[in-house]
């Protein structure tokens, strides 16, 4: 059985948006998040604890980047929250005073 032409991707440059932000964006907001969560907590806890949550949360991103409608959407999303990350472990790094 055929896929319903509705849900496929218009273009390539949408589905290449799709693929990419799942992919790079994905990966580039979890490993992001551990960075910035690792400057607020202790590092080794967050060491141990992002070998196995960094692939969970990619994995969500994935899926939600795959769940959208358009794939330029999501790299603005994850785009924002780079850089929200990026801030919060710029701050967590003035504040705590560790390099």
């Amino acid at each position: 059985m055929p896929a319903n032409p509705k849900y496929l991707s218009p273009s390539v440059w949408s589905r290449f948006a799709k693929i990419s932000a799942a992919l790079l964006g994905g990966y580039l907001v979890s490993a992001m998040s551990h960075v910035a969560l690792g400057h607020w907590v202790d590092r080794g806890i967050v060491a141990i604890t992002a070998s196995f949550s960094t692939y969970l949360l990619w994995i969500a991103l994935m899926i939600w980047a795959f769940l959208a409608r358009n794939g330029w959407k999501i790299w603005g999303i994850y785009l924002l929250l780079l850089l929200l990350l990026s801030l919060a472990a710029y701050i967590g790094k003035l504040t705590t005073g560790t390099a």
